[in-house]
């Protein structure tokens, strides 16, 4: 059986979002993120339910690694600004990469790295971008550092040795 989902209205989006809010402050992420979906079902353009949406779905990735990430990737091309869309694309990474070497699987300090790597990346984009006073990119920038610096099994990928056969 499958239930309609009622609709909120106009009126009831700001404490819609509050809550949703602190719903993710509280560690539950999932009823965040419904919220957010109910808020875009009637406001579909909502930046601000699409960012909470988009950091509730990485709050439990851990649980959805995979699929979760490609979900809040869907969400950057609906953000308005470049800025946030690189950005929120190097939060997805970072949260990825940390839910990766969560479940410790084989090789996981090398996928971590290279996620980490990416986050960097969008992160020195997003910098470029910044509106003046928003040092949110560097900020998140230098946490990726620190945690390269940190947790020695984040380490790239070794170069495999290659020896041609000759026979």
């Amino acid at each position: 059986m499958e239930f309609e989902p009622k609709p909120i209205s106009k009126d009831a989006v700001p404490a819609a979002l509050e809550k949703a809010e602190r719903y993710r402050l509280l560690n539950e992420p999932a009823q965040a993120e419904s919220i957010c979906q109910d808020v875009l079902a009637i406001d579909p353009d909502n930046q601000r339910a699409l960012v909470t949406m988009l950091l509730s779905i990485t709050d439990h990735l851990q649980t959805h690694l995979s699929a979760g990430a490609q979900r809040a990737r869907a969400l950057l091309p609906k953000l308005e600004s470049e800025y946030h869309r690189h950005y929120y694309a190097g939060i997805i990474c970072e949260r990825y990469a940390m839910a990766v070497l969560a479940k410790g699987a084989p090789r996981a300090g090398e996928t971590a790295y290279g996620l980490v790597r990416e986050a960097m990346t969008l992160y020195e984009k997003a910098e470029r971008l910044r509106p003046h006073g928003e040092d949110e990119a560097i900020l998140r920038w230098n946490t990726c550092a620190r945690l390269l610096d940190r947790i020695p099994h984040l380490t790239p990928p070794k170069q495999e040795e290659y020896e041609p056969s000759f026979e």
